[in-house]
C-alpha cells in the first residue's frame, strides 16, 4: 500500500461563459471564435440532404454501357 501524499492546492484560472463558470486547464488557451470560423470555412462543402443520382442524358451510365 502506498503512503498518502497530501495534495497541494493549485490556483486555477476560470472564465465566465454562458454555461457558467469554466475552469481553464493550465497551458491550454481557449480557442477564439475567429479560429473556429476559419476552421469551419476551410472544411469541404457537404450536402445537407442525400443527393439524387443524375441518370439522364450524358450522365446516364446505364444507357451508355448498353
Amino acid at each position: 500500500m502506498t503512503p498518502h501524499v497530501p495534495r497541494i492546492p493549485v490556483e486555477t484560472a476560470t472564465e465566465q461563459t454562458p454555461a457558467g463558470e469554466q475552469m481553464l486547464v493550465p497551458g491550454v488557451r481557449p480557442v477564439p471564435v475567429r479560429e473556429r470560423l476559419d476552421y469551419l470555412a476551410n472544411q469541404p462543402l457537404a450536402p445537407s440532404k442525400p443527393q439524387k443520382p443524375l441518370d439522364i442524358g450524358l450522365f446516364d451510365e446505364a444507357y451508355a454501357t448498353s
